[in-house]
């Protein structure tokens, strides 16, 4: 038979998670609040916990912390329970040592398998525990502040958003190379600054490079520098990315697009933690954590043999997927209500809020270029609304597909200067390419006929916030 204690300041929900482990059998502690749960983890044997993460005087978090002093995060599993789910606080509490992170209402089959799953682990531990005849380790490291800047905020609660930055508070303090995989505009770079910031190397530079945007002849000098005279136009000796990033993170964006020809470079140095500039002859020790991204399945581009098999398994040590915005529905308001207060303050605007139309509208429309597509509306509609109520009017334009306002916007681009005019024609035909493509930009620039470099260069021009 197996103890549980429940923690939580709502007396219902206490009462009713505490009849349904009744009924499993299990015998049940309750507390009220985080300090009434300190004091019963001290006399009491538990076997799992279950805590809300908001709470007076003491919450989750300080629960979490009073375990993890006494060393006894591995014999009391804490599932977390909040109905305030974001990603910053499941980062916190995984990091924490939270066993599992549940969102309110709860879900009874849920809250049962975790509970289980969690009994599973501490017995395999204490069986564990008694072949090796060790104590419980004495805790781990100090947790680095989870805190970000103003243009990196990690707004969401949707369950596949809340699963993802599970597995970064698991693996943030780790040295592990992280795989992030997810499509275009998914926030990719976000998550790795967050890995960076949560990680033992936060003292340490970040450091990103994006593959796609370098010449293929260079990619090898801007990964590992080069001496003076190494080639022509090598006029002077050059520091490379991994010689930036020594001590902190090297964030290697578009991974997929790295030539096969400097691919078994970056292999050694993932596997030997050496390298050398180009033209050098003296070998360069590397301290960097990599964190590789792609918009696209690494483990097609090995099928296809456009990917080394031994370094996408390399790169994978650890795999995160991002989910695409279609799938976080929960958390379309909740990130337009923050990027249009962020851009009507850069513009110096008076705030402007959605309206019940226009929250309906954002929700139904399915971003084919994620989370930075509803960046740059919301940039748009923050200039155009001006202070005044968001309405679906306002939206509609900018969410309908572009092959079905297209004609209307030939008529609109008649009056346009020529290049103008030009500019929008060709992003009309790349915003579509991309929705036919579900965001792929390698599929993208194949239907369009042009190479990706020159799509990639087309984009960043298309996407280029106003003001710069």
């Amino acid at each position: 038979m197996s103890t549980v204690l429940v923690i939580d300041d709502d007396k219902n929900l206490r009462e009713t998670l505490s009849d349904l482990f009744r009924s499993e059998g299990h015998d049940v502690l309750q507390a009220a609040n985080g300090e009434e749960a300190i004091a019963i983890l001290h006399t009491e044997r538990l076997d799992v916990a279950l805590c809300d993460w908001r709470m007076s005087p003491l919450g989750g978090l300080d629960v979490l912390k009073a375990i993890q002093q006494e060393g006894r995060q591995d014999s009391i599993p804490i599932i977390v329970l909040t109905a305030y789910g974001d990603a910053e606080s499941t980062v916190q509490a995984m990091q924490t040592g939270a066993y599992d992170f549940l969102m309110k209402p709860v879900d009874v089959d849920a809250v049962l398998s975790t509970v289980n799953r969690a009994l599973e682990h501490v017995e395999l531990q204490r069986s564990l525990d008694r072949l090796q005849q060790e104590r419980f380790r004495d805790g781990r490291l100090p947790v680095p502040s989870a805190s970000l800047g103003s243009s990196e905020q990690l707004i969401g609660k949707s369950s596949a958003w809340i699963e993802a930055f599970k597995r970064v508070g698991q693996v943030a303090q780790t040295d592990l190379t992280i795989l992030l995989e997810g499509e275009t505009g998914t926030g990719k770079e976000v998550v790795a600054k967050v890995i960076h910031r949560n990680s033992q190397r936060v003292k340490g530079p970040f450091i990103a490079v994006n593959c796609a945007a370098i010449p293929e002849d260079l990619v090898e000098s801007e990964l590992f520098g080069h001496e003076r005279g190494a080639f022509t136009g090598a006029a002077s000796q050059r520091i490379g990315s991994f010689e930036q990033a020594d001590g902190g993170t090297l964030f290697l964006d578009e991974i997929g697009e790295m030539p096969l020809s400097v691919q078994p470079k970056l292999l050694r140095v993932l596997q030997e933690k050496t390298y050398q500039r180009v033209g050098g002859m003296r070998p360069m020790q590397s301290n960097v954590r990599v964190i590789a991204a792609t918009n696209r399945s690494l483990a097609q581009e090995v099928e296809q043999g456009r990917f080394r098999s031994d370094l996408f398994y390399r790169l994978n040590a650890y795999y995160i997927g991002l989910p695409p915005l279609r799938e976080r529905k929960a958390d379309i308001v909740s990130l337009a209500d923050y990027f249009l207060e962020r851009f009507a303050s850069l513009h110096r605007m008076p705030p402007s809020i959605l309206d019940p139309g226009a929250k309906a509208a954002l929700e139904s429309y399915s971003y084919p270029g994620n989370v930075r597509e509803l960046e740059q509306l919301m940039n748009k509609v923050a200039v155009e609304a001006a202070g005044r109520p968001v309405t679906e009017a306002i939206l509609r334009p900018y969410l309908r597909p572009a092959s079905q306002h297209a004609g209307a916007d030939l008529k609109l681009w008649e009056d346009l200067p020529f290049h103008e005019a030009i500019a929008r024609w060709e992003q009309h035909l790349i915003e579509r390419a991309l929705i036919l493509s579900g965001g792929n930009k390698s599929d993208a620039a194949k239907r369009l006929g042009i190479q990706r470099r020159l799509l990639y260069e087309k984009m960043q021009r298309f996407t280029r916030p106003q003001g710069e």
